[in-house]
């Protein structure tokens, strides 16, 4: 379930998007990434997002809360790094309308606050500059990512988050 955009909040066309994601890991890690990349970058942050809302609902639920808040999402000080660096990058790049029709909202048990969704586009960013710093730091000389590489990055969130 994808939430509803405002009017004025419309994502640019997925042309827009692309060269938007393309700026991005280029200025995040200097890489090129191509139309297939992008889709495993989606598929990255959905998983991720729903990762960090699971456990968000299990702190909140532990904690005795019946919203999920902001504080009961998991990020860690490296993630609020990356959504820093996004947030500065995107005052350029203008990706934060393209995440927020992409940061899905997945139902759980309890529902979310409006401040935890209101952040769920700045924390997709922020996976996306991560994403793109772990596959140039998994190997330095990378350019054009290949499926290892993003299989690698995959298996190395999967460790941490």
């Amino acid at each position: 379930m994808i939430a509803q955009l405002h009017a004025d909040k419309t994502p640019p066309s997925r042309p827009a998007a692309i060269t938007r994601f393309q700026r991005l890991f280029h200025v995040a890690a200097g890489l090129h990434i191509d139309k297939t990349d992008i889709k495993r970058c989606e598929d990255f942050i959905d998983r991720r997002i729903y990762d960090l809302l699971l456990r968000g609902e299990a702190n909140a639920k532990a904690s005795g809360a019946l919203i999920i808040e902001p504080q009961n999402l998991p990020i860690t000080k490296g993630l609020q790094e990356n959504i820093h660096v996004f947030k500065k990058m995107d005052e350029a790049i203008a990706l934060q309308p393209i995440l927020d029709g992409l940061a899905k909202r997945p139902p759980f048990e309890l529902l979310y606050s409006e401040e935890t969704e209101s952040k769920l586009p700045e924390i997709a960013g922020g996976l996306c500059v991560a994403l793109a710093r772990v596959l140039k730091t998994t190997d330095p000389e990378l350019k054009n990512p290949q499926i290892k590489h993003w299989d690698c990055a995959s298996q190395i969130f999967d460790l941490l988050l």
